[in-house]
């Protein structure tokens, strides 16, 4: 701990690295590691693929048109930089927590609150908006495939004229079962989700290819260089979940080798797919009439290659992409909770490790019922922007974490290093913030009032309750007294 004997820490307290692993190590406070490096960056891939590019291809062609290839090339460059940080902290702190430990470690206390806030509203919204857009594209399917659907009553929130969402219920409910029972069962369900969607983008690929012809490449770049970097603004966003693999650091066999390994290879693994389906795309139909359906890639199998009943496999795709999602992102919620439920700042009982499962399931099932409700009843439209701006935030703080802990611990062992820091981190810094600046003042003042509401918390609460001010106290208490009487 960042602690003296005699000094209660302040604000910018400071988690030694070595304390922090020492820690994952004691009984009932440490997670089971149990998944490899395959499982990893399954998770990372599940946590990518989703709705993105089922959806966002025909939002990005029709602001940059063929030249979408290349703002995908754009946006996974923008990514690299901070996948490189998450990579080199998460190999060097295999600690559950994420951008909220790697903050602890390097910024101090107050910082690592206000991140860790920021994520547990990201993740949790996340989950809840992608639970509603999980329901939608189940009653797709269900109508592309067997032409029935479920009732609006039940598969609509009352913002969109039903009573409750029954099917986004029922998927983080089935979620939050799942990962209380267990990280490996957890990671082999989400291996097989992404075999699947994987296939299912394989056979777009592939009929795409067959039936390729290149009278839609011209004009390449019909809007210039401010259309592919504004195309890339709006796809960068279907990249953003590599970050959600860091959450596993404390559950990974090897961290030193396999993290890395599952949060820069997911990244390239995505950017393949993205890119070949961009073209692939772009081969059979137009740019127009991607952009002109709400299932762009259904619209190009069948007007341009003419496959109707394709879109019945895409939107089961889909439907499969969406809850590996859920699946991995709410993981990641529960570890950031859990980790700071352990170091003090949220209440400890709810770090309490279920000694059958490894898992916290006591956590893990309050925060289910919570994201469910949210999910079932309370308009999301507006409030899922924060998405954005929460990882773009978690994006620039741990590019700085790898600046100082080179600067501040520099012969701590990492098993990954950024190459040519601090140049790449300060370019992913700048990268962030050039996209936060992009963003529309309302959901900045929103990003404002629930810090604000967080810094309150903190200081109610966690400050007072922190595991390194009362260590610090506890030590205090034991040391004796300059004049060598009793301890106080």
């Amino acid at each position: 701990m960042a602690t003296t004997s005699g000094h209660k820490p302040g604000i910018f307290a400071i988690r030694d690295v070595r304390s922090l692993i020492t820690e994952t190590t004691q009984e009932g406070s440490g997670l089971k590691k149990a998944v490899g490096a395959t499982q990893l960056t399954a998770m990372g891939v599940g946590a990518i693929i989703g709705t993105g590019i089922f959806v966002v291809i025909g939002e990005g062609a029709n602001v940059a048109g063929p030249a979408v290839i290349l703002s995908f090339v754009l946006a996974a460059v923008a990514c690299a930089f901070s996948a490189l940080s998450y990579a080199e902290l998460a190999s060097s702190i295999p600690v559950a927590g994420s951008a909220y430990t790697y903050t602890y470690a390097t910024l101090g206390e107050i910082v690592a609150w206000i991140i860790g806030w920021d994520l547990i509203l990201e993740y949790g919204v996340s989950v809840a908006a992608i639970a509603v857009g999980w329901g939608g594209n189940l009653n797709a399917f269900l109508d592309s495939a067997f032409g029935v659907a479920l009732p609006d009553a039940i598969a609509k929130s009352p913002e969109d004229g039903g009573i409750f969402n029954l099917p986004a219920v029922f998927i983080v409910l089935a979620i939050t079962f799942l990962l209380v029972r267990g990280v490996t069962e957890s990671a082999r369900v989400n291996l097989i989700m992404v075999v699947v969607k994987l296939t299912v983008l394989l056979f777009f690929i592939v009929v795409a290819f067959v039936n390729f012809g290149t009278g839609n490449f011209q004009p390449f770049t019909p809007t210039g260089v401010d259309g592919v970097t504004s195309a890339a603004a709006i796809i960068f966003f279907a990249y953003i979940g590599f970050d959600a693999v860091s959450t596993g650091s404390e559950e990974a066999r090897n961290p030193s080798r396999d993290l890395p390994l599952a949060i820069i290879g997911s990244l390239v693994i995505c950017t393949i797919f993205y890119v070949l389906t961009a073209v692939g795309a772009l081969g059979i139909a137009s740019p127009a009439q991607m952009s002109s359906s709400d299932a762009p890639l259904a619209a190009a199998l069948d007007k341009g290659a003419g496959i109707s009943w394709a879109a019945g496999i895409l939107a089961l795709g889909a439907v499969v992409a969406i809850t590996s999602v859920v699946l991995v992102i709410m993981y990641g919620q529960t570890r950031i909770f859990f980790a700071m439920c352990r170091d003090g700042l949220l209440p400890q009982r709810l770090a309490k490790v279920n000694q059958r499962y490894g898992t916290p399931a006591r956590l893990t099932i309050g925060l289910g019922v919570l994201i469910a409700i949210l999910a079932a009843l309370v308009p999301l439209s507006e409030i899922v922007k924060l998405v954005n701006i929460g990882t773009l935030f978690a994006f620039v703080l741990v590019n700085i974490g790898v600046i100082i802990l080179r600067r501040t611990r520099p012969d701590m062992p990492r098993p990954y290093r950024v190459p040519w820091s601090p140049v790449l981190p300060i370019i992913g810094v700048l990268f962030a913030i050039y996209l936060m600046t992009d963003l529309p003042v309302d959901t900045w003042i929103r990003f404002v009032v629930w810090l604000v509401i967080g810094i309150v918390i903190y200081f109610a609460y966690g400050y007072r309750n922190s595991k390194v001010r009362k260590q610090a106290m506890a030590g205090d208490a034991a040391a004796p007294p300059p004049d060598g009487g009793e301890p106080r």
